[in-house]
């Protein structure tokens, strides 16, 4: 097998600032163990400094050894915290490893016991009165120890460092219990000071998006939505709710969606704390991909592209059309959630772009004009409707061309007690 340790010392001081809380570590470090777990599923935590992971099955996944120790070591920057690196056959010698802040990557038993014979003995997890006594008699490195007679260590300072130093060299099992992580995500970030531009909270929330990212991809899951929660003075809060188009585990497109809402947020008061939460997990299958960027790419693109445009314009700005079963233009569409379809008539050729209001148009010896006189293309579509609610319109819709060449839809009303025409309209324009 082959370990990767993390010793992170000044946990305590990067998560709280102010230690409000007498023992933030843990939530820090469980929620950085569920962060963890997109690289191997085998993580456990060690005490409250730190996250063995076994990666012996995750190497050919990543690519290697060094590509799966760059990105731990990306997104802990990203994440705001600094981190001792090492690597070893066994979790117990990478741990020593990191611990004595020597960041060495050893991947097999030949050289293991070379390289933690130079480690000094305060990396044994042993009573203080055990590490005085090591120290009395001179023993001040892990190969000091090792040159002790066996029976003598166990006699003066008992089985379990004998049995420290068998676990390390890989002579010994080591059983450990590894984390499981929650079924809800929620975490929370205590600010170094209090935060009055709701943009400076961007970078707060990165570090909590890249620990949601990790947590999804050791699921294999995704999240439709999620909240932040801003935690002012005397605990008022404001909340931001991001919803998807469709589940997502894209850490960078949730930062995106964020970014967009805290440019447009005016804060009430300064923030001490934000705090992220994403309750309903769903499986996610695998992204298929093709041997050329077409419409698999295309359509993976434009959910991300409608959730950036709500989180920039609001969800209510951005919708879908419905048609319905009305033949009158104006009544003819009304929005509706994005994703439905409707079971209306096909109308034929319409434009997308349809004016609020008819605007009307000049007429020279019988031909519209519009900046000049206008082509009439096709056409006439006749539309007569309405009468059954007061609104009535009698319409001959036709598709026209400037000089210019850009189409419109315009149309010549007509009356209903006479067969002479009332003037032309423009009503619509096609992209």
């Amino acid at each position: 097998m082959l370990w990767i340790a993390l010793y992170l010392p000044h946990l305590a001081r990067e998560i709280s600032p102010s230690r409000s809380d007498p023992r933030p570590e843990r939530a820090a470090l469980e929620a950085l163990a569920a962060w963890a777990g997109r690289f191997t599923p085998n993580v456990s935590l060690e005490d409250d400094r730190g996250l063995l992971l076994e990666v012996e099955a995750s190497l050919r996944l990543f690519g290697g050894l060094h590509t799966i120790v760059g990105a731990l070591r990306a997104d802990l920057a990203e994440m705001g915290y600094a981190a001792h690196i090492a690597c070893a056959p066994t979790g117990r010698a990478a741990w020593w490893l990191a611990q004595s802040r020597t960041d060495r990557f050893i991947v097999d038993t030949v050289r293991l016991e070379g390289a933690i014979t130079g480690l000094p003995v305060t990396v044994l997890d042993v009573e203080d009165d055990t590490q005085e006594m090591l120290e009395a008699i001179g023993a001040r490195t892990l190969g000091d120890l090792l040159r002790l007679p066996r029976d003598g260590i166990a006699r003066r300072f008992g089985q379990p460092v004998l049995d420290q130093l068998d676990r390390g060299l890989g002579r010994l099992a080591e059983p450990r219990r590894f984390f499981t992580p929650p079924a809800r995500f929620r975490t929370c970030l205590e600010l170094a000071a209090e935060v009055v531009d709701a943009e400076a909270l961007v970078f707060a929330a990165k570090r909590l998006l890249v620990q949601l990212g990790g947590f999804l991809a050791a699921r294999a899951g995704g999240i439709s939505h999620f909240t932040f929660t801003l935690a002012h003075r005397e605990g008022r809060v404001t909340e931001i709710s991001l919803v998807l188009v469709t589940p997502s585990c894209d850490a960078g497109h949730f930062m995106l969606l964020m970014r967009e809402r805290l440019a447009r947020l005016t804060l009430p008061e300064p923030v001490r704390a934000i705090a992220l939460a994403a309750d309903e997990i769903v499986p996610l299958a695998g992204d298929n991909f093709a041997l050329f960027h077409d419409v698999v790419s295309a359509a993976n693109h434009w959910p991300k592209l409608v959730e950036q445009l709500r989180a920039r314009l609001g969800v209510a700005s951005v919708h879908g059309l419905a048609l319905g079963a009305e033949h009158r233009p104006e009544c003819a569409s009304a929005a509706c959630a994005l994703g439905v379809t409707s079971s209306a008539v096909n109308f034929g050729l319409r434009p997308m772009w349809l004016l609020a209001e008819p605007q009307a148009l000049t007429e020279s010896n019988g031909v519209p004009q519009h900046g000049g006189p206008l082509k009439l293309l096709a056409g006439p579509e006749r539309i007569e409707s309405g009468w059954w609610d007061g609104a009535s319109v009698a319409r001959d819709y036709f598709i026209a061309q400037t000089g210019e060449r850009t189409l419109l839809w315009v149309f010549r009303e007509r009356s209903l007690v006479a067969s002479d025409s009332t003037g032309w309209y423009l009503h619509g324009l096609f992209a």
